[in-house]
């Protein structure tokens, strides 16, 4: 008699981009009001970002309008998580992509791209900012004489199509609603196609958008800062995918905070995290003990930390820089503890009024 085992449906895909999305969502904090702080970890995406989400979209809306060709070339100004997801399409789908950097991005980000066979065209701008501006001159250079398809995240509206998905699973895996979401600001696709896709699907979510302090984005004093894939410098005209609309508020973060939460929550979690997603969770943070009780906050955690660990987890780097603050450190954890210490006075509270 021959026995017929039940297997489980084959789990297999044939290209890394079927891998994108469904990332996790991680506790990190909870109130002894029953509110809560997650994270929505966008590292689990292949090449290590929420961005690949974007640059697939834009891929895919480029061929459906015929403004990218068979066997057709790319060009994008890059600080190098979009530059690695555009790396990604282009190699699926038979693409030369070349992405336009400077010194400023990440050398991680940068080696990973080589590694996918992008060609890189370094410029270098002035002081030790990124040269944005320059980046998208050079550019439009290059699309213009080569006839490659410049995607241009900051004004391509596919950017923030991009994030549908990203949205609808926040919905499925929290099976309420967003009360807070949380982002870093740069091209603005990010939050801002989220927001405005949960607010479709019904949400009443209130977002808060993070840019770096000296970023111009919310309108500050434009400055010298040290996060890289969100903000935008003095000069640099912010593209209509910031859409203020959608952002309820608007907040900058210092590179010491930022990066001193990025850090705070590695030794507590074992996560590493991008400098501009601590930008975030130090908003959230701050902001988890004022808001209504069993509340939920959703950080967007774009990318990992692992790609900047010659830089903010380099306690020398920061030193150097004089980003390293032991002091922020220490008030950081203190405010982990009192959230863990607010649970444990509640669970007695209640034990006492339901004795």
């Amino acid at each position: 008699m021959t026995r017929h085992i039940s297997r489980p449906a084959e789990r297999v895909v044939t290209t890394c981009s079927e891998l994108i999305g469904d990332t996790p969502l991680l506790e990190l904090a909870r109130t002894g009001s029953g509110s809560r702080l997650l994270l929505k970890l966008e590292q689990f995406n292949p090449t290590g970002s929420c961005k690949v989400r974007m640059a697939r979209e834009m891929i895919l809306a480029a061929e459906r309008d015929g403004k990218l060709k068979p066997g057709g070339c790319i060009v994008e100004p890059t600080s190098g998580n979009t530059g690695t997801g555009l790396a990604l399409a282009a190699i699926e789908r038979g693409y030369k992509f070349t992405a336009v950097v400077d010194s400023h991005a990440s050398r991680d980000k940068l080696r990973a791209m080589k590694a996918m066979g992008v060609d890189l065209v370094f410029i270098e701008g002035k002081g030790e900012g990124p040269s944005t501006v320059e980046r998208r001159r050079v550019a439009g250079e290059i699309a213009k004489e080569t006839g490659a398809f410049w995607p241009d995240q900051h004004h391509n509206p596919n950017n923030n199509n991009g994030y549908v998905g990203l949205a609808a699973e926040l919905l499925r895996d929290l099976g309420t609603d967003v009360d807070y979401l949380v982002g870093a600001v740069g091209t603005g696709g990010t939050l801002c196609g989220t927001v405005r896709e949960l607010r479709r699907l019904g949400s009443q979510v209130t977002s808060i958008g993070v840019e770096p302090t000296g970023s111009i984005i919310f309108g500050g004093r434009p400055g010298k800062y040290w996060q890289t894939g969100a903000g935008a410098p003095g000069g640099f005209t912010v593209g209509p995918n910031v859409d203020h609309a959608l952002i309820d508020e608007g907040l900058t973060v210092g590179d010491i905070d930022a990066f001193t939460a990025a850090r705070v929550v590695a030794r507590r979690t074992g996560m590493l995290v991008g400098g501009t997603s601590g930008a975030g969770i130090h908003v959230a943070l701050k902001r988890l003990a004022l808001i209504e009780p069993n509340s939920t906050m959703v950080v967007l955690v774009c990318d990992a930390g692992e790609k900047y660990l010659d830089t903010i987890y380099d306690d020398e780097w920061l030193r150097e820089r004089h980003l390293f603050d032991e002091t922020a450190h220490r008030r950081l954890h203190r405010l982990f503890d009192a959230y863990r210490e607010s649970i444990y006075l509640a669970s007695r509270t209640a034990a006492a009024v339901g004795a």
